[in-house]
């Protein structure tokens, strides 16, 4: 389901989506308006046949949804009316409650807004996956010379050791959906002890529970950027590192410093070509996008939510 079905992006891209037989779309969508702006881009979707419309202003199943909505949420504050008031307003609650009653497999949302405003009617409906304590976001960059995955560049603003151990084994699990043996390096400003700040320790709290819980993982810190990307410049700091070759898998301290980091490279080196962000911790396959979103991601995302969907969860524990 894509909870922005009448944004001219999210349509040329389900134009993608259905020519390739990807997926078999849910646009939530005034009919009108998504009508209009079909035949304006000269595209050849049409309701019913490529695609499902669902209309926020009127759906039979609309007492059914607030209801439900109102079940989940009525001990966090949620009254009846304001259930309802939501459930009119808010695309992405629609979405989620979509998926929470078996008529969806998946929601691409976040074309516009922040990533937070998604996120919250994300976790009030769909929730986390057993055993996960926190959301995270992870984002990839395709560079010239390289593929690197960055976490967490939207989610958590200060993650403690913890946190951190969870984030990095959660996108370990999703690196390796693309076929990548994930190499990870958890970052900081120093390198492997040389400055005693609070950035280095938590980080380094975080490889010893990483160790203990996933010793499978290649993985090692604290470091330098440029470290964690030169196998040469990190021998010659720290010739003992269990990391070998180039990291892939790039765990920052910060939000600031994981969404500064990316959206750099993105400018500088990366032509804009990226995806994500990925979603990691929740029960299902939900991922929110940026306002920047391009069609080509958004159809990568639609791919890549369709392998979540049907990759059953918990597996992660044969992949250590």
């Amino acid at each position: 389901v894509y909870a922005e079905g009448e944004d001219e992006r999210v349509l040329r891209a389900v134009q993608v989506v259905v020519d390739e037989g990807l997926a078999r779309p849910i646009l939530i969508g005034r009919p009108a308006v998504l009508q209009n702006r079909i035949e304006r881009l000269g595209l050849r979707i049409r309701p019913g046949a490529d695609f499902e419309l669902v209309n926020p202003e009127f759906d039979p199943r609309f007492r059914d949804y607030w209801s439900s909505y109102y079940a989940l949420t009525e001990r966090k504050g949620v009254s009846p009316q304001y259930a309802k008031i939501e459930m009119r307003r808010r695309q992405t609650l629609i979405g989620a409650m979509m998926i929470y009653k078996g008529e969806a497999d998946g929601m691409l949302c976040g074309t516009f807004g922040t990533h937070a405003l998604h996120l919250h009617y994300v976790a009030q409906v769909i929730g986390l996956r057993p055993g996960v304590r926190h959301f995270a976001a992870m984002t990839a960059l395709i560079l010239p010379k390289r593929t690197v995955f960055i976490c967490d560049t939207y989610v958590s603003a200060d993650p403690d050791p913890e946190h951190i151990a969870e984030m990095t084994m959660l996108a370990a699990e999703e690196v390796r959906r693309f076929g990548i043996v994930p190499k990870v390096a958890l970052l900081s400003a120093s390198n492997f002890g040389s400055v005693d700040m609070p950035s280095s320790t938590k980080m380094q709290q975080a490889l010893a529970i990483i160790k203990e819980r996933a010793p499978n993982i290649e993985v090692d810190g604290e470091m330098h950027g440029d470290a964690a990307l030169s196998e040469e410049i990190r021998l010659l700091v720290f010739p003992n590192s269990r990391l070998k070759g180039e990291a892939n898998l790039l765990i920052m301290p910060t939000l600031d410093a994981a969404n500064i980091a990316f959206n750099l490279l993105k400018t500088a080196a990366g032509d804009g070509v990226t995806i994500g962000p990925i979603l990691l911790g929740a029960a299902r396959a939900v991922h929110i996008l940026t306002p920047s979103a391009s069609v080509r991601r958004i159809v990568n995302m639609t791919a890549l939510t369709v392998v979540d969907a049907n990759a059953p969860r918990g597996q992660e524990q044969s992949l250590f």
